[in-house]
C-alpha cells in the first residue's frame, strides 16, 4: 500500500513537469527495482527507457586504473556521445546496446524522444553527465533482500561476482559522488 501511494505521488509530480522532454534518472543499488520502476512509469506516463546496462564497460576499457575510478564501471564516454546530446532535442535517435553475451556492441535501440525519458540504472546520475535530468530518483535496498533478489535473478554463482566486485564498485560511486544525498526522491 505504501509503495503504491508513493508511486502514485511520484507519477503525479512527474506529470506536472513542463511539457517538453522530461528526463528522469533512476539510480540506486543493484536489485533495488530500478528497471521495474522505469517500466511502471512508462506504463503509467508513456515514454522511453534508456538502460545504463546497455553501456556496460567493454573489456578493452577494464583497466586497473578504470576500475579504481569511482563510477568508472560504465562506458560513460559512449553515453556522452550517443545519448546525452540527443536527450533534449525532441527528435528520435538511437544508440547501440552492449551485448554481454558477445562482449561487443549489439543492436540499435530506438528512442522516440517525445515525452518522458527514463534513464535507469546504476551510474545514471554520474557527475560526468552534468545536470541533464529533471528529476533524480534513488532506489535503496537492504543487504539481505538484495542478495536474495540477485540470487534469484542471476543464480548463486553470479551472486559472488556481485558481492565481491559489482556491489563494491557501485558503493564507491554512491559514496564518492553523494548520489543518495542529491536525489529528489529516495525509495527505500
Amino acid at each position: 500500500m505504501r509503495s503504491q501511494r508513493f508511486f502514485n505521488d511520484l507519477a503525479e509530480e512527474l506529470r506536472e513537469l513542463p511539457e517538453e522532454v522530461r528526463i528522469i534518472a533512476i539510480d540506486g543499488r543493484c536489485a533495488a527495482g530500478k528497471t521495474t520502476l522505469a517500466a511502471r512509469l512508462v506504463k503509467e506516463l508513456g515514454g522511453d527507457v534508456i538502460h545504463m546496462d546497455d553501456f556496460f564497460l567493454p573489456p578493452a576499457l577494464r583497466t586497473p586504473e578504470r576500475r579504481s575510478e569511482p563510477g568508472g564501471n560504465v562506458h560513460y564516454e559512449r553515453f556522452l556521445t550517443e545519448v546525452l546530446p540527443n536527450l533534449r532535442s525532441g527528435r528520435p535517435f538511437s544508440y547501440r546496446r552492449f551485448d554481454c553475451s558477445r562482449m561487443t556492441l549489439g543492436e540499435e535501440i530506438p528512442v522516440e524522444n517525445n515525452g518522458y525519458i527514463f534513464v535507469e540504472g546504476a551510474y545514471s546520475c554520474h557527475p560526468v553527465f552534468g545536470d541533464y535530468m529533471d528529476r533524480r530518483v534513488f532506489l535503496d535496498i537492504d543487504g539481505k533482500t538484495q542478495e536474495e533478489r540477485i540470487r534469484k535473478r542471476n543464480g548463486e554463482d553470479r551472486l559472488q561476482d556481485f558481492l565481491q566486485l559489482w556491489i563494491p564498485l557501485e558503493e564507491a560511486y554512491f559514496q564518492t559522488f553523494s548520489v543518495w544525498e542529491k536525489a529528489d526522491y529516495i525509495i527505500l
